[in-house]
């Protein structure tokens, strides 16, 4: 077979952000595929990417990136809160936070709640890097509902991580206020809530709307950047708000991250710190939901 007809053979799934953003995978091999009642699910193996997963064709999560973002989502609330022994994970499905959180020794039980099932399944037989962790002793999945989970559970947590994917189908509800007072709820005195806060460069309306929310709830309002691979701009957000006053940098202890013993690939002390360090303009703009970082609008 000639290069051409090689190339004419190529199969590339993209991903598109509204009408002026595309990014494209080159598939060597599609290894699941299958509709849910909630979204359609695509495991496919890429060059360059190893296995991905998509669901309703945008990318959640690659082999070559998935540590940045579930080592971020996890041990910067980790290492804030002095014991951490029960954590609530809603969404994230493939496992990868389960994973992270679970290498804390400290953690007794971790539960997650994922509302599709054949995420999942799916990601058990073909994702294992980020999976393998849901079989752990410590771990529990609950297959339902996050929003009505946090409405009426008599659970409390130290650690809650929504591990969702961006505010559009099953995790609309997600984002709402009703869902982050239940959150705040269901927090021990003390207890942190991570959440995913899309992109600065593309999403900074949806950045605004989800810190509005939590800063009429909590003590404590922060967001932390993270750059990866996979999504849409580079640079992305998680929000960090405390049931206390709790503060990601006072309360920061870097000793405890060199003597947990933790092997990272991304994570580390300084990286803690930087995180936290805001580009101007997103300082700016998120200024009057944001708790104690006067500093950092400053260029």
């Amino acid at each position: 077979m000639t290069e051409t007809a090689k190339k004419k053979l190529q199969l590339w799934v993209e991903e598109h952000h509204e009408d002026f953003l595309t990014m494209r995978y080159r598939v060597e091999k599609t290894l699941f595929s299958g509709e849910s009642d909630f979204q359609h699910i695509d495991i496919v193996e890429t060059s360059g990417f190893g296995k991905m997963l998509f669901n309703d064709s945008t990318a959640m999560i690659s082999e070559r990136d998935e540590f940045i973002y579930h080592e971020m989502i996890s041990h910067v609330p980790l290492f804030v809160h002095p014991g951490v022994r029960r954590v609530l994970v809603i969404g994230g499905g493939d496992g990868g936070t389960v994973r992270e959180v679970l290498r804390h020794p400290g953690v007794r039980h971790c539960r997650l709640v994922e509302i599709d099932p054949l995420v999942v399944e799916a990601c058990r037989e073909h994702i294992p890097v980020t999976s393998a962790a849901l079989d752990d002793p410590r771990a529990e999945v609950t297959i339902g509902d996050g929003v009505q989970f946090v409405a009426t559970t008599d659970e409390r947590y130290d650690l809650v991580i929504v591990d969702s994917t961006d505010p559009v189908g099953p995790a609309t509800p997600l984002f709402g206020p009703e869902f982050y007072g239940n959150v705040h709820r269901v927090l021990e005195d003390g207890g942190i809530a991570v959440s995913q806060a899309e992109s600065s460069l593309l999403e900074l309306d949806a950045q605004k709307s989800l810190l509005g929310i939590l800063s009429a709830i909590y003590e404590r309002v922060h967001v932390y950047n993270y750059v990866n691979m996979t999504y849409p701009g580079g640079l992305w957000s998680f929000s960090l708000a405390t049931k206390g006053q709790l503060c990601p940098l006072e309360n920061f202890d870097e000793g405890r991250v060199e003597s947990s013993g933790i092997e990272f690939r991304y994570y580390n002390p300084m990286i803690h710190r930087a995180a936290f360090a805001l580009p101007t303009f997103q300082a700016k703009e998120l200024a009057p939901y944001l708790t104690g970082f006067a500093d950092t609008r400053k260029p």
